[in-house]
């Protein structure tokens, strides 16, 4: 029996929506070292899972792995469509499982492509391998289809910077229950529909704040810098997105947003992907006063949910063989 763990990650956005400019995309990201998802897998005849979306994933792996068969479990699934990551992480994590369990030598960046993943951003794979704050380069503008491109046309887009985060920092999650958000067809509708009208002026504003503010504070360990530029390239990012989630965050992501302000431990406040997670950072000494206060908010908007203390992410998936 093979068992991998792998943390999920919060999406803060993408640097370039727009076809004017060179690169499309460009994942903004950070890793966080719970809550994770626990995959166990052994050899078997054929392939074994509790549920259609593990066995679709086993049977991705069996076949980039030219193996006969795996019985695979996720002991303790991420909520799936909140914008923790869910899908890449259960994907990658079968996959090393059941290569492990045939004493095989798993190659994540390269096969991730053929268990469809990281196709737009290449967050989620970068933090699966080692954790931390990442950035991607994304994809050249002049590769983007109407339609998502066939498995093999397409590379994971290369990490341009993956750098740790301070064991102190901790970031609040949130997830509301709400209804999930966009995934398959439907997010594949979505983009294509932000990508054809996007702004270009807005992926100048957020280059600027990415490499004269966020690169650097996250370099330095400055929380509440890199909790400002976090947050503005988040609402840059909800810029583009306005008019097909239904604001600069979905709801009831915004409402969230907005009361979440009057906290004053917490900055960087933004909505993970297609939400419904929303995130904010603090340190450990101010973590417990944040989540009060967040419990708190939820309460007053009639909204429930959970509220999370994550740790971010200092190192990638982890193998128990």
């Amino acid at each position: 029996m093979v068992t991998v763990s792998a943390g999920a990650r919060l999406h803060v956005g993408f640097q370039n929506l727009s076809l004017a400019h060179d690169r499309l995309y460009g994942g903004i990201g950070i890793g966080l070292d719970e809550p994770r998802v626990r995959v166990e897998a052994r050899r078997a005849e054929a392939v074994s899972a509790p549920d259609d979306v593990t066995r679709r994933y086993a049977k991705r792996a069996m076949s980039v792995l030219s193996v006969p068969g795996v019985a695979v479990e996720a002991v303790d699934p991420l909520p799936r469509h909140v914008g923790l990551g869910s899908g890449t992480q259960l994907a990658l994590a079968i996959y090393v499982a059941t290569a492990r369990a045939y004493e095989l030598e798993p190659t994540v960046r390269a096969h991730a492509p053929d268990l469809g993943r990281g196709g737009r951003s290449g967050v989620g794979v970068a933090t699966f391998e080692s954790g931390g704050f990442v950035v991607d380069g994304g994809h050249p503008s002049t590769r983007f289809t109407t339609a998502p491109p066939e498995p093999g046309e397409w590379e994971v887009p290369p990490t341009i910077s993956q750098l740790p985060l301070p064991d102190s920092w901790r970031f609040l999650v949130i997830l509301p229950d709400a209804d999930p958000g966009r995934s398959g067809e439907g997010e594949d509708a979505s983009i294509r529909t932000v990508v054809e009208d996007a702004e270009p002026a807005i992926a100048d504003d957020i280059a600027g704040v990415l490499t004269r503010r966020l690169l650097p504070a996250a370099a330095n360990g400055r929380l509440d810098a890199f909790g400002e530029a976090i947050e503005r390239i988040g609402r840059l990012n909800g810029r583009w997105y306005a008019d097909v989630q239904g604001g600069v965050y979905r709801p009831p992501a915004g409402r969230l947003v907005d009361a979440l302000e009057s906290v004053p431990v917490l900055s960087g406040l933004g909505q993970s992907s297609w939400g419904p997670a929303v995130y904010g950072v603090t340190d450990e000494t101010h973590a417990r006063e944040a989540e009060s206060a967040a419990r708190r908010i939820l309460e007053s908007l009639g909204c429930s949910g959970s509220v999370l203390i994550c740790a971010p992410a200092r190192t990638g998936a982890t193998v128990d063989d």
